[in-house]
């Protein structure tokens, strides 16, 4: 059996064509053509990946995407014609992985939708947990406990703070961040980065004096140990 790809796309020939090639490639492919009928499919079972348009009847992709976020963090490919930095900004800061604009190659999409399916892969037999003083960030479970409580974290945020936590004391750059966090090629201002940190600080700053997400201006971000030991 395939990998189970969900399409949301109002345009009938658009996501026929999409669903052609997807099963030449072995996927297995469902269909909902606006948001409600999108949220009713997910419910009725979650698929390995989402492609979904934001201009749909009903719900849009921006509201179609953060309600699958409050309960999944299934891998979600965005699809649109509107190209503006700040749509690609949005979708990532709602949480999608990839971003593909109208008009697209069929290779490329279904090069993109592999290589999420590659970076979203987390192998049973590794566990990706850390714990530092008074803080547990855990991407098995997409748990984020501060302090002895869990606090409600989006799947990017959560990862991000991984990324920097999981090797401390490195400086990495927002580009660096984009690249290997969001992981694809990132065409416009990083601000998206400085979002996601400042949200973080909300939840973590001023906790406990043995680390710190730290701004190193004109470079980057790092997290910062002060004497504790990753564990």
């Amino acid at each position: 059996m395939g990998r189970n790809i969900l399409v949301v796309e109002d345009d009938h020939n658009i996501s026929d064509l999409i669903q052609m090639y997807l099963v030449k490639e072995g996927f297995d492919v469902r269909l909902a053509a606006d948001g409600g009928k999108a949220l009713e499919e997910f419910g009725r079972q979650v698929p390995d990946l989402i492609l979904l348009d934001i201009m749909l009847p009903v719900m849009d992709g921006w509201a179609v995407c953060a309600r699958i976020r409050e309960v999944s963090k299934v891998p979600i490919i965005m699809l649109t014609a509107k190209g503006e930095v700040t749509d690609r900004i949005h979708g990532l800061e709602m949480g999608a992985d990839d971003y593909i604009i109208k008009p697209f190659e069929m290779k490329e999409l279904i090069a993109r939708i592999n290589a999420v399916l590659r970076r979203t892969e987390i192998p049973v037999d590794t566990s990706k947990r850390l714990t530092f003083d008074k803080l547990s960030i855990d991407l098995d479970s997409y748990q984020l406990v501060v302090d002895g409580k869990k606090v409600d974290t989006p799947p990017k945020e959560l990862e991000l703070l991984y990324h920097l936590a999981n090797t401390p004391n490195r400086v990495y750059t927002r580009n660096q961040l984009l690249d290997e966090v969001w992981g694809f090629d990132y065409f416009g201002d990083s601000r998206t980065v400085d979002v996601h940190i400042k949200r973080l600080r909300e939840k973590v700053e001023n906790v406990s004096d043995q680390w710190s997400l730290k701004t190193v201006w004109g470079v980057g971000y790092k997290f910062e140990l002060a004497g504790a030991d990753k564990t």
